[in-house]
């Protein structure tokens, strides 16, 4: 998987990194126990600073997305299933998207096919349909 950054985006490197790799486990693109690169070869792919990998590594592990092995690195692993909080700020979080969605004019109809088309690009992925 190719991890790519937008230095103009106003989205911090280190979440564009975490949300890319969350979405490569979805896609079926990295799978568990694949190794990702160290946080210095990222580092210096990508032409950023090692602590922005850092953050962003810690992040997915905290999350469940990664877990750290001496001899291996950073490998990809499936979270847990969500806590009942967790769950509801996924929620909190689709609510609000779909919000910003209504007030731009999206229609239902259209934000469902949208919802439909990406669901669609994980079901090679890693996921319960």
């Amino acid at each position: 998987m190719l991890l790519e950054i937008d230095t103009l985006s106003v989205i911090p490197i280190y979440q564009q990194l975490r949300d890319q790799v969350i979405l490569g486990i979805a896609k079926g693109e990295l799978v568990p126990g694949e190794s990702l690169p160290t946080v210095r070869q990222l580092a210096d792919e990508l032409g950023v600073n090692t602590m922005t990998i850092s953050k962003a590594y810690n992040l997915l592990k905290d999350e469940g997305y990664l877990i750290t092995d001496r001899r291996k690195g950073s490998l990809v692993r499936l979270p847990d299933n969500f806590t009942l909080k967790e769950e509801a700020d996924l929620h909190q979080t689709l609510a609000l998207l779909l919000a910003q969605g209504k007030l731009h004019g999206i229609t239902k109809e259209s934000l469902l096919s949208a919802i439909d088309t990406i669901w669609q690009n994980f079901e090679g992925g890693n996921h319960d349909d």
